[in-house]
């Protein structure tokens, strides 16, 4: 019986990345692996981590500055109107989760362009078609 819990003679095959550098030829186990966010272990990381933390700061401005603005100037903000609307309504209703849409739209964006950076490519591929074909039940046509 074969002892499957050691590497063999020290050769690996080729893994796939995320797009970062490889640093030995060695399989990681990465649910065990402790990942910290603040020091990210590779650039492909570290540049996602840019984009999601630059987003969740401008996410944060969209969501609590109209209210800040509203508990810190509340005259200002409740005598202004927009298309018949308080502007701090506006801005927390109206404001908020367009701007999270739009946020969203971003970071797909940007992640794209990392992902093109990286070289990752999320495309699945396709088996080669069978000699039988699959019929909609689950079992074979004839």
């Amino acid at each position: 019986m074969t002892d499957n819990s050691s590497q063999s003679d020290g050769t690996a095959p080729d893994i796939e990345t995320d797009g970062g550098v490889q640093t030995s030829r060695r399989n990681v186990n990465y649910l065990d692996a402790q990942i910290n966010i603040f020091k990210p272990a590779t650039p492909f990381m570290r540049d996602h981590l840019k984009i999601v933390w630059t987003m969740f700061v401008v996410w944060a401005i969209i969501v609590f500055g109209p209210v800040t603005a509203t508990f810190l100037a509340p005259d200002v903000m409740t005598s202004i109107t927009v298309l018949g609307f308080p502007l701090h309504y506006l801005l927390t209703a109206m404001g908020a989760p367009s701007g999270a849409l739009i946020l969203s739209f971003i970071y797909a964006r940007k992640r794209d362009q990392l992902d093109e950076k990286y070289g990752i490519d999320h495309s699945t591929k396709q088996a080669a078609p069978d000699t039988e074909t699959v019929a909609p039940d689950g079992g074979t046509e004839q």
